[in-house]
């Protein structure tokens, strides 16, 4: 009993359940809650740029080949497209045959189009071009300073590859490098200790701006998300495993800290850095983690996908626009490039959301804001399965690039397994 209260992920579940309570009869808290789960955050996201930068720089380096970082780079970019556009039409197909919008009383929602502001104007400043161009720093220093991921990953990949052209010169830098990277894990592991009180303050905070009362007018919506996120992940995911030939549920079972914790923070970030360590000792080489985990944060968002989706076609169906199988394919084809968008911090899907309705011109950019007082409930499914979404794609690269160590997948699996007898 003793084992089982200390560890993390039964301390996250707790601090959710008070969360929850603290909530519902606490509203007045839901302020100084958003703080406590904000600073949670933000301790774990300045931490996300080092630790990026030194697992691509150290992967790169001692892999020292360009052409096997492009091929694995494309590799993750062909898949993340593929099974990002199953994620959407799985999500059309369902909000078709479940049809959650019918008959939604948009009085009863609450709606208020006035808060949607601040969503139309960042979707109308997005440019496509310039996101894929801003891939590429003006200034590194300025990249590291605001967080910038992509910027980062570009960097860092050309410094890895810099670095490996050193040879035996570049011997004392790695060894430093790989020092400073421990020093920064260590760290991570000090700040995970505080993961209860984000999954507290999250919730808190959530369930104390929203209420739960918000949830029953769209709780059709709800459940279809979530029914279509489950589904997802246990069929297409799992579906995925099996031909890689590894298991979904070992996979879950050994992640199983970080899904609670963005359970409670609604921000899969939040456990970035804690991902890219699990994912090294889950088998996955080092080079091939700092390229996925990163990137797919940005392209890699099936949760996402299959939220804007359905969201689409339930706001045409609160308002009774008919769209054709015309029409559903734009939205396929349009969405399979907005979304890649949206980066796994909450409140980004919003935007894509937003610029999604703008390029259709089919259902008002105005009714979005039906969802906004239950899009933060619908945040966690979104991230959670995009963070296992994610870790799939991990382990997929690592095999397909035989950079997947099968024994240290099975010490994670099972850490009390014996160690295997060399026979001379």
């Amino acid at each position: 009993m003793k084992r089982i209260v200390s560890h993390l992920t039964f301390q996250v579940l707790v601090a959710i359940i008070i969360g929850v309570l603290v909530g519902i009869n606490f509203p007045g808290f839901a302020p100084t809650a958003k703080l406590i789960s904000q600073t949670f955050i933000n301790m774990i996201s300045m931490l996300i740029a080092p630790i990026i930068f030194f697992t691509i720089v150290l992967g790169i380096s001692q892999m020292g080949d360009m052409k096997k970082v492009g091929r694995v780079g494309g590799k993750a970019l062909i898949y993340f497209e593929l099974i990002t556009t199953i994620a959407i039409i799985i999500g059309l197909f369902v909000a078709n045959i479940f049809r959650p919008g019918k008959g939604v009383d948009v009085s009863a929602t609450h709606a208020d189009p006035s808060k949607i502001q601040t969503y139309q104007d960042s979707a109308s400043e997005m440019n496509w071009l310039e996101f894929f161009a801003h891939i590429v720093p003006k200034n590194i220093t300025e990249s590291f300073a605001k967080g910038d991921i992509l910027q980062i990953l570009f960097f860092a990949i050309l410094f890895g590859f810099a670095l490996s052209r050193m040879g035996s010169a570049g011997t004392s830098l790695i060894g430093t490098f790989e020092k400073l990277s421990q020093v920064i894990f260590n760290i991570m592991k000090m700040v995970m200790v505080l993961a209860p009180f984000g999954a507290f303050g999250g919730m808190a905070f959530t369930i104390g701006t929203y209420g739960l009362e918000t949830l029953y007018p769209l709780g059709k919506l709800m459940i279809a998300v979530y029914m279509t996120m489950a589904l997802f992940i246990f069929i297409v995911l799992n579906l995925v495993c099996y031909f890689y030939k590894f298991s979904l549920w070992q996979l879950l079972k050994y992640i199983r800290q970080e899904i609670v914790i963005v359970l409670g923070t609604s921000s899969s970030e939040s456990v970035l850095p804690s991902m890219i360590m699990k994912m090294e000792k889950f088998g996955c080489s080092k080079s091939v983690v700092g390229l996925v985990i990163p990137t797919g944060y940005s392209f890699n968002l099936d949760g996402t996908s299959i939220y804007l989706s359905m969201s689409v076609i339930f706001l045409s169906q609160v308002f009774n626009i008919d769209l054709s199988i015309g029409q559903q394919l734009a939205i396929i084809g349009v969405l399979m490039i907005t979304s890649k968008g949206a980066a796994g911090v909450t409140g980004s899907g919003f935007i894509v959301l937003a610029s999604t309705l703008t390029a259709l011109k089919v259902v008002p950019i105005e009714s979005i804001a039906i969802l906004l007082g239950v899009d933060r409930f619908m945040s966690e499914a979104r991230a959670i399965t995009n963070l296992i979404g994610n870790a799939v794609a991990s382990v997929v690269i690592a095999k397909s690039e035989n950079e997947f160590d099968n024994k240290a997948y099975k010490k994670a699996i099972d850490p009390n397994a014996p160690d295997e007898l060399v026979i001379p």
